[in-house]
């Protein structure tokens, strides 16, 4: 339960980091929610609505490229593994996995420190499989997965149909501990939107 608060939390932080540093996505994902909820309050949005915000969820996954909370994994090799240039590493090694260094490898994403959240149209994935690994992958992968990117979806739809989210001060540091922080926090500005939901 803490993990998945603190990552949850994290990537939240992130998201909205983001999103106030490129308001054209911001916007876009606010019209994205007040399309699907058009005639209804915000506090309807129902579980079947989730499926339905391609863009914000493009948004989220590109934030969690970036910035993904949890920098690395270790995994135990369960038998001999063949690398591509012949070398072996053995059954029984811990490796490390570096979700940071796989997310930011030029080879599979171009720009790395770009935030684009076209990366994750869903004609592009098809050309990266197992590039994207926030909440790892495989049998051992993250148990909360779901849970968290439906906290996700919908703290980002309610606040964005609420408020605009601008940057305060300088894009922050990255701080990598157990969780990825920001040096000095993440500090943004938020403004009520004077029309509200529309």
């Amino acid at each position: 339960m803490f993990g998945g608060h603190d990552t949850t939390a994290s990537g939240l932080s992130w998201v909205l980091c983001n999103l106030a540093r490129h308001p054209e996505h911001q916007e876009r994902c606010r019209q994205e929610v007040r399309e699907l909820l058009r005639e209804r309050e915000p506090e309807e949005i129902e579980w079947d609505d989730l499926a339905q915000l391609p863009f914000l969820t493009m948004c989220i996954k590109e934030s969690l490229r970036l910035h993904p909370p949890t920098m690395g994994i270790s995994r135990c090799c369960t038998q001999d593994i063949v690398l591509p240039d012949g070398r072996v590493i053995p059954k029984g090694v811990i490796c490390i996995i570096s979700i940071f260094g796989t997310h930011h490898n030029p080879s599979v994403c171009p720009d790395p420190e770009v935030y684009d959240p076209f990366c994750f149209d869903p004609e592009n994935i098809k050309e990266r499989p197992l590039a994207f690994i926030p909440f790892s992958a495989g049998p051992r992968n993250c148990i909360g997965q779901t849970c968290a990117m439906t906290e996700m979806k919908v703290v980002l739809a309610l606040m964005l149909l609420r408020f605009r989210v601008l940057p305060a001060g300088e894009e922050p540091r990255r701080k990598p501990e157990l969780i990825l922080r920001a040096e000095g926090g993440l500090w943004l500005r938020v403004e009520p939107l004077s029309a509200g939901p529309q």
